[in-house]
């Protein structure tokens, strides 16, 4: 294969980062072992994932994502840092928006599409702010009933070996939320390894741990499948921020919460028939070229 020049803008939101390739009219195709070695962080630019812009109705590879071309100009092709496909990213949506503002391709609000469905984005100030569509319970009966539904198991410092019992949700992409007992540390969590979920999603799934600060305020770690525990991570903290309010009592609840993670703070606005709103920072920190084989 002959190598090819590939232009490239590195941004991150609160410290989530992502190496994103302009692909206006769908030229590209750009095998998992590229997106990899783009995400590499020694041997590539580096990055928590790949994010491909790409005009919706020339995704030709997308079948079901041409078809949203009437709403969305714009495609957000998302891959992880292992190079495989996912559904969405909370944190990628904003910089991604961030990117096409700054090229005057949109305005202040629109719509872009993911493989989970549009996304409508605003700017409100410095913040960008996505809606992030509906949520589900991935087995909301077992959830009701008993308030968690699986359980995870996770090396941590304080030598705990009993797993955690969790909540699987999907606000957009597929999230395991625990709720950190009272003794355990949450800065003490080891997540250099996956943690374990039983049963195994199917797709995999994010982990989120999460301590409640106060009254509407939390704070989280994440370990995101197919890239290891990360800076911060959108949909997660929406699935934090929701399973805070179902533990809390009120799995319908309205209102604004705030998500300390390591890399910033985030606001979720927990919306009426079971949506969310996620705003924060969106900065692009470099543009250059690469040469990839």
């Amino acid at each position: 294969m002959d190598p090819m020049n590939l232009p490239f803008t590195k941004g991150h939101g609160t410290e989530n980062d992502f190496v994103l390739i302009p692909d206006l009219d769908g030229e590209l195709d750009l095998t998992p072992a590229q997106v990899a070695l783009l995400g590499d962080r020694r041997a590539g630019i580096g990055g928590d994932g790949v994010i491909r812009i790409v005009r919706t109705a020339r995704a030709a590879e997308e079948a079901d994502i041409a078809a949203l071309a009437d709403e969305a100009e714009w495609f957000m092709d998302y891959r992880n840092a292992d190079g495989s496909l996912a559904q969405m990213c909370g944190n990628g949506t904003r910089v991604f928006a961030t990117r096409l503002r700054r090229e005057g391709l949109v305005g202040e609000s629109f719509a872009i599409a993911t493989r989970a469905g549009l996304r409508r984005i605003r700017f409100e100030g410095d913040d960008v702010v996505t809606h992030m569509g509906h949520w589900r319970f991935v087995d909301e009966a077992k959830a009701q009933s008993q308030g968690f539904d699986s359980p995870v198991h996770v090396d941590e410092a304080e030598d705990i070996t009993e797993p955690y019992s969790a909540l699987s949700l999907d606000p957009g992409n597929p999230h395991t939320v625990v709720a950190l007992p009272e003794n355990v540390n949450l800065n003490g969590i080891r997540l250099r390894r996956p943690p374990a979920v039983n049963p195994v999603p199917p797709e995999g799934s994010n982990v989120e741990f999460v301590r409640v600060l106060g009254p509407g305020r939390i704070s989280m770690r994440v370990h995101e499948r197919g890239v290891g525990e990360t800076r911060s991570c959108g949909t997660g903290v929406c699935a934090a921020a929701i399973g805070t309010a179902f533990w809390s009592g009120d799995v319908d609840a309205t209102g604004e919460m705030t998500v300390e993670v390591p890399g910033g703070t985030l606001r979720v606005r927990l919306l009426p028939g079971r949506e969310v709103e996620l705003a924060g920072p969106a900065v692009l920190v470099a543009d250059g070229t690469t040469t990839l084989v």
